[in-house]
């Protein structure tokens, strides 16, 4: 009976999202309550549940969300992602364009939150299009399906990040497998994929062609990748340490300090501050409101992720978790495609990567007690199909259709299944690894 009353609560999460147009944060709330009624929690204790895992969630990430949001934001007002384009572009030459778009959408999707990273890169495309006489939306979908697979897969973004937390994975480790599970599935999304759809016709519109920097006001193209992706370098390296450093004492204990994932990121962002803001003559206080409008951006998301692990609680304290790690126990499937399956079915149902890939973790974390169920691949495996068939409900389909002015039929046709293709070819990539890790 609890099971079928799990099933009704994310029912009304959907129509809610959906339907009725309520943000995602509320309807989590709502729905969390609602949960807790029906799940047979004592009332006055539901809202402490739901205190609780808002609070444990965003305790346990805030500071890695915004400052991974900080340091994208200054990626971009620097002038940092445009010399890291440009850079790609004179590397790679005409012969390999497509590979210096992809790689370019890599390096910048990291530090850069979708929404930004997609606003940002569509004049490069738009002009490398123009430039070599190529159809933008052959050009356009390598690039982008490296900012989905980074979106994804690769803390520090939202979802992976929360994913992170909710299983007690481990944020560098997560980031190794991801990148070596995210460039390939890059590869198959972008520059193979793209060869389908060379044919689509898209006219480029003007009206969102945004005007670039002078090269003479841009940073050096080596201090602007070392920026973007010095949490990258720290968490490789304090992970690699770990292993090395065996003995008990003070090597052990600071390298343990320097690779939690909120001292990167303030690291990061203290370096940035100085490489890609006042070394570049900005003064402070305009640095200082560039990560406040990077925290205006992403504040609705940490809301979302903080309705999402109120959910979590309640399943938690209402008992439900251990039943549905009973029955999903029983499942002659694995556990990291049951998860992948869970985020599939909920990000189709309610276009959002985010809330499919919370609502997901909430069901699938009782799999974790399972022997041999590696967490930082289940990160990997929900992220993966949260990313599923964007279509008509999810804004980043909308996004891609007006962008490149396509009709519904050719953006199905590409951003669609562009994005099914990541769905798919990660999983393909967790199985894979698996099969080494476990």
């Amino acid at each position: 009976m609890s099971l079928i009353l799990i099933f009704l609560c994310i029912a009304i999460l959907v129509l809610l999202i959906t339907y009725f147009k309520i943000n995602a944060f509320l309807a989590f709330l709502i729905v969390s309550i609602l949960a807790g009624f029906l799940l047979g929690i004592e009332p006055t204790k539901i809202i402490g549940s739901v205190q609780k895992g808002l609070g444990d969630m965003l305790g346990s990430l805030i500071i890695v969300v915004v400052a991974g949001a900080m340091l994208g934001k200054l990626t971009a007002e620097s002038g940092a992602a445009q010399r890291i384009a440009s850079g790609m572009m004179k590397l790679f030459g005409a012969s390999y364009i497509q590979w210096a778009l992809l790689v370019t959408g890599f390096i910048i999707g990291i530090p850069l939150f979708y929404n930004v990273g997609f606003v940002l890169v569509i004049p490069l495309i738009f002009s490398v299009a123009q430039r070599y006489n190529l159809p933008v939306v052959y050009m356009g979908v390598p690039l982008l399906a490296a900012l989905s697979v980074t979106h994804g897969f690769l803390p520090p973004h939202p979802s992976p990040t929360a994913l992170v937390a909710q299983f007690k994975a481990d944020m560098g480790t997560t980031l190794f497998y991801g990148i070596i599970i995210g460039f390939p599935t890059s590869i198959i999304a972008g520059p193979i994929f793209s060869r389908a759809v060379k044919n689509i016709k898209a006219p480029m519109l003007s009206t969102f062609k945004s005007a670039e920097l002078p090269e003479s006001q841009l940073p050096g193209l080596g201090i602007s990748i070392f920026s973007s992706l010095l949490p990258v370098l720290l968490l490789g390296i304090t992970t690699a340490l770990g292993t090395l450093i065996v003995q008990e004492g003070f090597l052990k204990t600071l390298n343990a300090v320097l690779s939690d994932a909120a001292i990167v990121m303030l690291i990061s962002l203290a370096v940035a501050t100085y490489t890609l803001g006042l070394r570049m003559g900005m003064t402070m206080a305009r640095v200082m409101n560039i990560y406040v409008e990077a925290v205006k951006d992403i504040t609705i998301l940490l809301l979302i992720i903080g309705g999402a692990g109120s959910l979590k609680q309640i399943l938690i304290d209402s008992g439900v978790s251990a039943e549905i790690a009973s029955l999903l126990n029983g499942l002659d499937i694995h556990p990291l495609i049951l998860g992948w399956t869970i985020a599939c079915v909920i990000r189709v149902c309610v276009g959002s990567a985010i809330v499919a890939g919370l609502t997901a973790a909430g069901i699938v974390l009782p799999l974790l007690n399972q022997p041999g169920v590696d967490p930082n691949l289940m990160v990997l495996a929900v992220g993966a199909g949260s990313l599923m068939f964007s279509h008509v409900n999810d804004s980043g389909f909308w996004l891609f259709k007006e962008y490149f002015n396509l009709s519904i039929k050719d953006t199905i046709k590409s951003w669609s299944l562009m994005e099914t293709i990541v769905a798919i070819a990660g999983i393909i990539g967790v199985m894979i690894l698996d099969i080494f890790v476990s």
